[in-house]
């Protein structure tokens, strides 16, 4: 009985981390995409580092390593990996309910930070319209998906409003520009995912917890069913 309940909690282990290392190879992947295709250093030169691309690098090779490492601790019934394994989760988990209390606690210091430097990184493409297209596209690419311009509106640009900006009669003498600026437009954005970030992050805990709970289970099963430590 023992022994088949050390199996299928093995079987399930080994699947559930398989599908967490695959899901975490697709996070990285996409992180190199992004990284490749969607430079935005021109949006935040100050919180360069802290880009949606390298957010999702990061997250990639923290699930695919820590997915890995249960994976082959279950596989191999080894109890030093599974013990790694769940003190790994209890860290990320630790970590992940301090980084989302700081951000609720500093939400007006954040979005204050924010919005200062998104509008240096706008005055530093603005001062070189026309020379760099690299700090221009940046720009480009946020206000044509988001359908803003500027940082609160489009007066932002002063007299040399770029085309990313335009919604309606581009080529004509008075072209219609977007008014909303991207600060409040990206708010407003996440405000309405409120909800499913939310719920995303609450069921990322519940399989965190899960995922130590099994890791636990199988390191005091093999214990008990008198299987010696595996190296």
């Amino acid at each position: 009985m023992a022994q088949g309940c050390l199996k299928c909690l093995k079987l399930t282990m080994c699947a559930a981390n398989f599908l967490c290392f695959l899901c975490g190879v697709a996070v990285l992947s996409l992180g190199v995409y992004v990284m490749v295709n969607f430079r935005m250093a021109a949006l935040t030169p100050t919180l360069d580092s802290f880009n949606f691309a390298n957010m999702l690098l990061i997250s990639g090779i923290v699930i695919t390593c820590v997915s890995f490492l249960g994976f082959l601790g279950a596989l191999k019934e080894n109890r030093c990996l599974l013990l790694t394994f769940f003190l790994l989760l209890l860290v990320l988990l630790l970590v992940e309910l301090t980084v989302a209390c700081l951000l609720l606690v500093y939400e007006g210091e954040i979005a204050k930070l924010l919005e200062e430097d998104l509008i240096k990184g706008l005055k530093n493409a603005k001062g070189r319209l026309g020379n760099s297209t690299e700090l221009q596209s940046d720009w480009d690419v946020i206000q044509q998906k988001l359908g803003c311009c500027g940082v609160n509106n489009v007066t932002d640009w002063g007299d040399r409003v770029p085309r990313s900006c335009c919604w309606d009669q581009c080529d004509s003498a008075q072209p219609q520009y977007n008014q909303k600026g991207c600060l409040s437009t990206l708010r407003s954005f996440f405000e309405e995912n409120f909800l499913t970030t939310g719920i995303s992050v609450i069921a990322l805990c519940i399989v965190e917890v899960m995922g130590m709970c099994f890791a636990m289970t199988l390191f005091c099963q093999i214990s008990r069913s008198g299987l010696n430590y595996k190296l």
